[in-house]
């Protein structure tokens, strides 16, 4: 255990000041690592942007048939030119996409219970590196509960997946969830996000929260933003648009798409804010116009 006498309480965040080991690369925190994570990386975030918009639609691994998400095999073609990243399982990536689609694919690799239990913390490496080969994965993502039951199990999860993917340069996305003895604070965010990173998560995702700048700040690799629960547009838009000031390097939006009402109008709209830098109310505009034509 750490010593903590003398312990220097405050924190400086210097949030003024950009992150120092950039390199000649356009994603935070990866200027060392060698050529093949960085071209995943580069299917991943826009070269010109240095962002993201990642479509997610792995929901059905604990959810099943998921309202918005009852038939892939219609709604993603519809959908994959409007998004950078498609983040799935390999079902549905497999019985679903093409193998012609050019996005990058984000491979759901973990999986636990389903719905029915109260405790989904409990997950296991469900996709072997081979097959994420296989799959020509441009990551691959593990859900990771800091604070939960299952803590170290998870931890465990992701350090394999890690592990592995280094061997053959394939990044790996830590997606934090909230256990069920911790708020969503940004004291618990500073909190998983740093671990994830230092575990060696290449991207974190996470939600939204005050002082979300700091969280950012203290995160030495790229953080994308989970979209959460369903929401109204024009709070999705906001949401997207704030988590974007405050330093995010892209959004993951799912059930913001999906159950929109104009899934596709939605998706385009997300895009202008993370790679156009629009404001949430030109994204709102941009997206009201498109509907109404």
């Amino acid at each position: 255990m750490a010593d903590l006498e003398g312990l220097k309480v405050e924190k400086n965040y210097h949030l003024n000041e950009p992150f120092a080991a950039k390199g000649d690369f356009h994603v935070k925190g990866m200027a060392n690592q060698e050529w093949g994570i960085k071209k995943r990386l580069s299917n991943i975030f826009n070269p010109q942007s240095g962002s993201t918009v990642m479509f997610a639609f792995d929901h059905g691994y604990f959810m099943g048939s998921v309202s918005g998400l009852e038939r892939l095999d219609i709604l993603i073609p519809k959908l994959r030119d409007h998004v950078d990243v498609l983040m799935a399982t390999r079902g549905a990536l497999r019985t679903c996409v093409q193998p012609d689609c050019r996005k990058a694919i984000a491979l759901r690799v973990s999986a636990g219970s389903s719905m029915v239990n109260d405790d989904l913390s409990h997950e296991l490496v469900s996709v072997d590196i081979e097959d994420a080969i296989r799959m020509n994965a441009d990551c691959m993502a593990v859900q990771v509960f800091i604070g939960a039951d299952g803590q170290l199990e998870s931890i465990e999860n992701l350090s394999k997946v890690i592990n592995a993917g280094m061997r053959y340069s394939i990044p790996t996305l830590g997606v934090v969830a909230v256990g069920k003895n911790m708020e969503r604070t940004d004291q618990y965010f500073k909190l998983a996000t740093r671990i994830v990173a230092e575990l060696g998560a290449h991207i974190v995702k996470t939600y939204y929260c005050d002082k979300f700048e700091e969280i950012v700040a203290a995160c030495p690799v790229p953080i994308v933003v989970a979209g959460g629960k369903k929401l109204a547009e024009k709070e999705a838009l906001e949401m997207a648009y704030k988590s974007m000031q405050g330093g995010a390097r892209g959004l993951d939006m799912g059930r913001n798409i999906f159950q929109s009402f104009h899934p596709i109008e939605m998706a385009d709209a997300i895009g202008k804010i993370v790679h156009q830098k629009f404001t949430d109310k030109e994204a709102l505009e941009y997206y009201n116009d498109r509907i109404n034509v």
